[in-house]
């Protein structure tokens, strides 16, 4: 099948769309469609009950033009982790934004891991970013988007192009966060935006209390560029850092202090982040 958006044009549309449901012992990838250079690995089960996925993009970057859209479903009960085994780029734009739409539905009494590895803004691309969270009831899940600006290992600043992020979380269809960004060359070289830190990033985890928030807060102590706060029950961690190493180091800290108060799974690092 061909999925280039139109004959004349050199654009991809992809989707994904994955359902989850609760099993006997563990929970299961009961639906699994794709359209497009997106899909996903066998799932598996390095934790029991809980169920892994990789989820790939064979063509190894997004160009202009591009559209990836992903939706998944969490079932009642169920438990899931996503990641990816690398980071995703996005490369220089020749005019168009790339889109990438993200819609996450997590029902009664499920648990859900979102943790991409980075992505990756060559200079001068262009991204428009949509990430939706539907949670049901007591739904719990712990989120992350990590973005790097350039490629500051390679002298490469963000002097052209943009990426417009926004983020909507929801439960039971009412509000519990929404957010519109835009990082721009003004926002990252100014000091009232990322004063040219090539990394920032932001962590969600629902189903979080006062005491996650203090052993957050401790565990930033004095470090700067990090912090956190507490929403209702919705933990908001922030990050920037000339590099991407330390944002995504205070992400791991973070995800394996909470943990188990928020999935009910004790701390373990996907084996895919070491290779």
């Amino acid at each position: 099948m061909d999925n280039k958006l139109n004959s004349a044009d050199s654009s991809w549309k992809a989707e994904l769309t994955l359902g989850f449901t609760e099993g006997k012992t563990k929970t299961l990838l009961s639906e699994r469609s794709h359209k497009g250079p997106l899909t996903v690995q066998r799932p598996f089960y390095p934790e029991g009950e809980c169920c892994h996925v990789y989820i790939l993009h064979p063509p190894g970057g997004v160009v202009s033009g591009d559209q990836l859209s992903i939706n998944i479903m969490i079932e009642n009960q169920a438990k899931a982790l996503i990641t990816t085994p690398g980071a995703s780029k996005f490369y220089r734009s020749a005019g168009k934004q790339a889109y990438q739409k993200i819609a996450l539905t997590i029902k009664e009494g499920a648990t859900f891991e979102w943790l991409p590895q980075e992505t990756i803004l060559f200079e001068g691309a262009k991204l428009v970013s949509d990430i939706r969270i539907n949670l049901v009831d007591n739904a719990r899940f712990i989120a992350w988007e990590i973005l790097v600006l350039g490629r500051p290992e390679a002298g490469e600043g963000f002097d052209q192009g943009a990426a417009f992020l926004n983020w909507k979380i929801k439960k039971n269809g009412n509000p519990l966060f929404l957010e519109r960004m835009c990082l721009d060359s003004k926002a990252f070289n100014a000091r009232w935006g990322l004063d040219n830190c090539a990394c920032c990033g932001s962590l969600f985890a629902y189903g979080a209390s006062i005491e996650n928030l203090e052993a957050v807060r401790a565990l930033i102590a004095d470090t700067p560029r990090q912090g956190v706060t507490l929403i209702d029950d919705l933990l908001i961690c922030r990050a920037s850092a000339e590099k991407t190493q330390p944002v995504r180091q205070f992400f791991e800290s973070v995800r394996q202090l909470i943990r188990n108060d928020i999935v009910q799974q004790q701390p373990y690092t996907p084996r895919i982040w070491a290779t």
